[in-house]
């Protein structure tokens, strides 16, 4: 199985056209976490709330310690120190719940950023590559299967007519021939058949 052509504008025209396809699909992934790393920047916020509210709920449960060791009012004093902590650790919650907010919002954007364009690049780009190769492979076959020449001649009989005029003219010209049998002009057509497909015999 071949996967380029044997002739070299043919190939390159491929060469060209999978450069362009896998530039396409970097681009795409390249701006896509680019997207998403400047949406977690919009996370930052959350990690400042998060981190402030995990201090001040420490400090406020040191408070709280500390001030339960007070004789007699201990403990009236540690229940609002302790109720604040529990409010600070809410907050730091509420920063964590913002993160993973804007984390699942970036993911999403990433995902459908390289989807997207990946898609359509596939789209584009992968079914011409695959008719050509099996084509390519079908017109081998045909090739070396009994009587595959005259068919591949035939084809070039019903191609362009600017390739068919490059070819030598025989004597009743080369349908006529092609009729006959005559090998050489069948070869000839069916390397013409064969050089348009960007192959060789």
């Amino acid at each position: 199985m071949r996967v380029y052509a044997q002739t070299p504008a043919r190939r390159n025209r491929q060469i060209l056209a999978d450069l362009i396809a896998v530039a396409l699909v970097s681009a795409a992934v390249w701006f896509a976490l680019a997207v998403h790393d400047a949406i977690m920047l919009l996370a930052e916020p959350g990690r400042r709330v998060e981190s402030s509210g995990d201090s001040l709920a420490t400090e406020l449960g040191n408070a709280g310690d500390a001030a339960s060791k007070v004789p007699f009012v201990g403990d009236l004093l540690q229940k609002p120190l302790q109720s604040a902590a529990g409010a600070s650790t809410g907050i730091a919650d509420a920063g964590q719940s913002l993160q993973d907010a804007v984390s699942q919002v970036a993911t999403l954007v990433t995902v459908a950023l390289i989807v997207l364009p990946v898609t359509v690049v596939l789209l584009l780009w992968l079914p011409a590559r695959l008719r050509w190769i099996r084509r390519s492979i079908v017109m081998r076959r045909l090739l070396d299967a009994p009587g595959g020449a005259d068919l591949l001649a035939l084809r070039a009989l019903t191609g362009r007519l600017s390739d068919l005029a490059a070819l030598p003219t025989p004597p009743g010209g080369l349908a006529d021939a092609w009729r006959r049998g005559d090998r050489q002009v069948i070869g000839d057509l069916s390397t013409l058949a064969l050089r348009r497909a960007g192959l060789r015999p």
